[in-house]
């Protein structure tokens, strides 16, 4: 295998600059730039005819030790693109040694069993964390929780897989035990714990993702106007002509912890304005799809969608109406009150959101589920066909398997890998 290497922190001007390399030759390799390379130290970095490049802090990392799992050491520049660039021209020399593609380092990781699957994915979207929310919940990922669950129910299908193949395999003879009570209550506690963890999936999507909130209403009721508030900047244009907003807006925001991108609408009402029609199809259609739905309502206005799940109607322009309990985007009357019912909506949306938080994890769990729905009901229905039954469990832990990456998966993989940068 090659040894690789790449920049692991920005590229750019910088205070320092973090060069990782991971492979067979790493520490020999170095070895030749660095005059007794370290554990950890500081060092002269050296070319090939003995000239100083730059002083650098040295760690080295021995096999097993390390985050691919190989040999690696990293050298902590100064952050001048002239020392990155000449340092990496150096390692480039070196027989063995390339540069490291998009996410290799923690491919390495994957196959040398350092990380599990949902353990790289969580580390991708720790990588791409905006939100305290976001971060939570990828280092419980990263953290191998979702793998310590997977192993947890494959190790209990398994035990039960063994006492139904013990029946087939003294089949001739008569089993001092019937097993069927022992194998139905593992797999009714697996499918349990599967279908809670499976339930929150699409609550831990939408964290990772981000929410949508639609701002609905009629023309000039504030929608715009509150947005701008929201986002503290001039993110739509306002103006008294009906109208004005013509596209579906969107200002992504960190509210309170949870990720959550606004959507500006164009106001609603009968049209002859091809354009406008155009804009107020959108809007509805992003409204209809949007995770909540605020409705800004004028003087004797009804919502135009039906309210569903936790949508929130309020009386808009309070400022001009003299209303106590409305919400007025103008002054801000009304705006903290409207955030802390959004917050406290969605919150409760991602309150017992479990550990899973892909599609992919759900349908391995479907899959799983269904596996052991069929062998349950054959257990309970007497049938004989015990050999059915056992391979209905082992195709429920292969199913289980997939989640951590054990198997089913090298289509994946690439797609995955592609979304890390170079150098992690």
């Amino acid at each position: 295998m090659d040894t690789i290497f790449a920049l692991a922190s920005a590229p750019g001007k910088a205070g320092v600059a973090v060069l990782r390399v991971s492979g067979p030759d790493a520490v020999s390799g170095v070895g030749r730039l660095v005059r007794d390379l370290p554990e950890r130290g500081l060092r002269t970095i050296r070319d090939f005819d003995g000239e100083p490049v730059d002083q650098a802090l040295v760690l080295t990392f021995p096999k097993g030790h390390s985050f691919t799992g190989e040999e690696v050491v990293e050298l902590h520049l100064h952050g001048s693109p002239a020392i990155t660039g000449r340092v990496l021209h150096l390692l480039s020399e070196l027989p063995g040694f390339r540069q490291a593609e998009a996410g290799e380092f923690t491919r390495r990781a994957l196959e040398n069993g350092q990380l599990d699957l949902a353990q790289v994915e969580g580390l991708a979207d720790l990588i791409e964390a905006e939100t305290e929310a976001q971060r939570r919940q990828a280092m419980r990922v990263l953290s191998g929780a979702l793998g310590d669950k997977a192993e947890s129910w494959r190790t209990r299908l398994i035990r039960a897989a063994a006492l139904i193949e013990a029946t087939i395999d003294f089949a001739d003879e008569e089993v001092p035990v019937d097993v069927s009570p022992e194998v139905l209550d593992l797999i009714g506690a697996v499918q349990a714990e599967m279908r809670a963890e499976s339930a929150g999936v699409a609550a831990a999507e939408r964290v990772r993702a981000g929410f949508e909130v639609a701002i609905v209403g009629a023309p000039n009721v504030g929608k715009s106007t509150l947005l701008n508030r929201l986002a503290g900047r001039e993110a739509a244009i306002t103006s008294e002509i009906a109208g004005t907003t013509r596209d579906v807006i969107e200002v992504k925001m960190d509210l309170r912890g949870l990720p959550v991108t606004f959507l500006d609408t164009a106001g609603l009402r009968a049209s002859d304005d091809v354009v406008e029609k155009i804009g107020i199809d959108r809007g509805l259609e992003r409204a209809r799809l949007a995770d909540l739905r605020i409705y800004m309502l004028g003087d004797g206005d009804q919502p135009l969608l039906d309210l569903v799940d936790d949508d929130i109607a309020i009386q808009a322009r309070a400022d001009e109406r003299n209303l106590a309990d409305g919400l007025s985007a103008k002054t801000g009357q009304g705006v903290e009150r409207l955030i802390d019912q959004v917050t406290e909506t969605l919150s409760g949306r991602v309150a017992n959101i479990g550990i899973a938080m892909r599609e992919r994890h759900r349908m391995a769990m479907v899959r799983a589920a269904e596996h052991l729905d069929s062998a349950e009901n054959q257990i309970r229905s007497g049938s004989e066909m015990a050999d059915l039954v056992a391979e209905d469990l082992r195709s429920a832990v292969r199913a289980v398997e997939s989640l951590v990456g054990r198997v089913d998966v090298e289509d994946l993989l690439d797609e995955i890998f592609s979304s890390f940068c170079i150098g992690k």
